[in-house]
This record gives structure tokens, sequence and C-alpha cells, in this order.
């Protein structure tokens, strides 16, 4: 294939991963094949919604190697050993997608596969070991996986999946059909539970929130609003985006609205508490909800996105809309100095962030994480992200990818 039409497809399926929801962010890679030689790959942490042809990068299947001042993907040597060992194979995705992070969590493969999807993927979908993000380890056991298997897809522990076609309609039909595999998964589990057939994910966080309730006192019910902060005046509005409150944060004097609500008592601590952040969301997501009832004091990562944005563990605290003097500190508290996310017992979670953008960074990861969570739950089992490889993951996110995005 010509170069430059290999970039601009790869550009092409980019976006339509984010569209899709299959990646967010800088997460995930696309590759195509060029020849028998080289492969175009995305470069490192660069947005897909603004990538151009000229960031897509060059690259050696034999060796990984490549010209030029930008860098490709830190998961290049996963794409070229899926272009070594499968000839048959043009064109690559590497996603963080949701369903597929549930059977990632679990660590085991998925045995049977029929219908329709069967014909898509194959017989199987095989699940790695874990390596940490960009790492040989990822790649070795990526390609243990591969080998022991004829799927066009492989489930990368507690991270994503590899999705493998002969073209880029394949790839995407790959992808597509493994959240549809994984989701089927999951239902099923529920079903031989509970004896009832799931309509929705909503049916499952239902169920668990219900038999696995951390309290049978349920927390005071809290309103979920969102803010920003400019200067010193802090903006609050509710989940429609219409404006409630307009506040100055250094004297907690309403400037706007009609009163101040006392929810708006913990998004004022939060921010004179932490200087770094500059909007928050209070996300009532169901899985976000679910987690919240459930989770005893902390949650921990079972995908490496979520501890690279929240960290090695999120708090759950509750947060009273009658005493917000002293809950409002036992949720700044459990933000610390560098945390995003902090679920509110009962009543979702804030999700913290310098801008909008991050905000929803960290609104996306924790309920991709909660969602592994409540689902695993169904099976008795996770396998969570270890805390050094976790806090490896958070560093090395805040210190250098998250600078690029």
């Amino acid at each position: 294939m010509d170069i430059q039409k290999a970039k601009e497809i790869v550009v092409e399926a980019g976006k339509q991963l984010v569209t899709s929801g299959l990646i967010a962010r800088t997460w995930g890679n696309v590759s195509c094949r060029v020849d028998d030689e080289s492969f175009v790959i995305t470069p490192s942490g660069r947005a897909y919604e603004t990538l151009t042809p000229e960031e897509v990068v060059l690259v050696k299947i034999a060796d990984c190697s490549y010209e030029g001042d930008i860098k490709p993907s830190s998961e290049k040597g996963i794409h070229a050993n899926c272009y070594l060992l499968r000839p048959e194979c043009n064109f690559v995705i590497h996603t963080h997608q949701k369903n597929a992070s549930i059977v990632s969590a679990l660590g085991c493969d998925i045995n049977s596969i029929s219908g329709e999807a069967k014909q898509i993927i194959g017989d199987n979908i095989p699940v790695s070991n874990y390596g940490l993000s960009g790492t040989g380890t990822l790649k070795k056991n990526v390609v243990k996986a591969l080998k022991r298997s004829d799927s066009k897809a492989v489930i990368m522990k507690n991270h994503g999946a590899v999705c493998l076609g002969k073209d880029y309609d394949d790839a995407f039909a790959v992808a597509n059909a493994v959240e549809d595999v994984c989701e089927q998964y999951v239902f099923e589990r529920y079903a031989t539970l509970t004896g009832k057939i799931a309509n929705s994910f909503k049916d499952v966080y239902d169920y668990i929130a219900d038999v696995k309730r951390r309290s049978e006192i349920p927390a005071t019910p809290v309103t979920a609003y969102d803010s920003s902060r400019e200067g010193n005046v802090m903006g609050l509005k509710d989940k429609e985006g219409a404006d409630v409150a307009t506040i100055a944060l250094h004297k907690e004097m309403l400037i706007l609205g009609d009163k101040i609500p006392s929810e708006a008592d913990m998004h004022m601590a939060i921010y004179k508490g932490r200087e770094d952040i500059n909007y928050i969301i209070h996300s009532d997501e169901d899985a976000i909800v679910s987690a919240s009832k459930v989770v005893k004091k902390k949650l921990k990562p079972l995908i490496d996105d979520f501890a690279q944005i929240a960290g090695v563990t999120v708090q759950n605290v509750e947060f009273d809309p009658n005493n917000t003097l002293k809950t409002s500190k036992k949720v700044v508290k459990a933000l610390g100095k560098t945390k995003t996310v902090a679920l509110i017992r009962d009543n979702g979670a804030v999700c913290c962030g310098k801008s909008k953008d991050e905000a929803e960074a960290s609104e996306m990861v924790a309920d991709k994480n909660c969602q592994t969570f409540v689902s695993t739950q169904l099976f008795g089992k996770a396998k969570y992200v270890g805390a050094v490889d976790a806090l490896l993951e958070n560093v090395v996110y805040r210190l250098k990818y998250s600078k690029q995005k």
C-alpha cells in the first residue's frame, strides 16, 4: 500500500476509535501494514482528534526502527509481531474498550464463541498475562497469547485488547464483536446467578448494589452538580448544564443565583485544598453509583488507565449535606495532593482535573473501572493491578504522557 494512503487511513481510524468509544484521549494505537517490511502507526501521546498524516510514523517490522523526530507508539513492538505472526493481517488496533476490560480483570480466556462473532473473531479469545504499558513484558505476553490461538483478538490483562484484521473494516468488526462477546459473557453469568435476563449493564449494577451493599443504612442523598473555577470565582451547574450559583470562593459569598446549595461546600473545599484543580464533575453514572454503594473503603485499579489517572487507590467517603464542614474535609483528604477521583458513598464520585477535558478523562476511567469492579463481582474474583505496577503507571503517566495531551 502507498505510504501516504496508509497514513491517511490510520488517521481516519484513530478518529473513528474515539467516536466509537473504543479508546479515549491518547490511549490505544492504530497501525496499517505498508508492505512485508514496514507499517505505519500512530505517534506516542498525541490526540486522535487533531492527528495529521504527517504525524503518523513509518516503522520497520523487523526491528521497529524509524526515522524522524516523532516517536511512534510505545506499543509498536506488539504491532510488529502481529504482522510477523499473521501474514494475512494488514491492520491492527489496540483498544481500551469497556466490556473487554471486564474480562481482562477476570484473567481467563473466553473459550467458546458462536454465531456471527465466531466468523469474525475465531473460536476463542485468549487473555494475555499482565505487563506494564509500553514494556517488553507486555509485548512478550501478547505474543505468547497470539501464538497459542488463531483468534483475531487478544485481551490484554488489566489493560485492553488487540484486534487484527485483513483491512480497516475487518479490524473494526473484530473490535465490535469482542465487545459483544464480552457483554454476553457477563450477562450469561448474571442469568446463571439470578435466573433473569439482563437488558443492560444497569441490571448488573443494581443487582450487585443490592446483594453486596456495604451498609444497610444508606447515606444521605446528595445532589450531583458540576463546577468550574476561574480565579477566585466558582460556577456551579446542574446536570442539564444550567447555572445554579456563582460564588466568590475567598468570601464564600453568592454572586449570582438564588442560594448556595449545601453541596457547593464540597466543591469549594476541594478548590481551596487543591490549587491544581479547576473543574469538578460529580458523576452519577450508573456503574460509579453502584460501586459507591459496594466499595467498603478503597477501590483499587482493575485497569491500568485508571491507575494512570486516578492513582493507586480511590477512597470511598461520605459527604453529608447536613454536615458539610466535617464531611467536605473528608473528601478533600481522600483526594490528597495528587488524586483526581474520590467515591462519595452511595452517591457516585467527584472526578477532578485542571480542565474540563481532564475532569472528563477522570470520569471516563472511573466509570470504566467501576463497571469492571461491579461486573467482576458476579464471578467472585478479580485480578487487580498490583500496587507497585499501579504506582509506576501513575507516575509515568503524570510525568510523561499527561503533558503530551
